[in-house]
């Protein structure tokens, strides 16, 4: 798997964690937060590697969807490139300073 590939499903992770369920929340949690194996997973939860992979995949399908419905990862990060581009453009001390305010909120 790519490590943006990693980054991705781990930022809609954070959006849209609640939205799964509970088993999914704890899969996909020691996979993409704890970085457990498949196998290390189906010890945990004792059932085969095939159903946590099966899970893994229907968790990150349901985020995909999630995405594409609502995009709350995508306009944050439309925010971030415009208050970065902000930032840039500005030489106003005070407004500098609330726009870095701003983009430590969105981190």
């Amino acid at each position: 798997m790519s490590l943006e590939k990693t980054i991705y499903i781990g930022q809609l992770f954070s959006f849209y964690k609640a939205l799964l369920t509970e088993k999914q929340q704890d899969m996909l949690s020691f996979y993409y937060e704890e970085d457990l194996s498949l196998s290390e997973i189906a010890e945990h939860f004792d059932i085969s590697r095939q159903g946590v992979h099966d899970n893994i995949k229907r968790g990150e399908k349901s985020l995909l969807e999630y995405e594409k419905t609502l995009r709350l990862n995508e306009k944050r990060e439309e925010r971030m490139q415009l208050l970065n581009t902000l930032s840039e453009l500005l030489t106003d001390k005070e407004a500098h300073s609330v726009i870095e305010k701003l983009i430590q909120i969105e981190d």
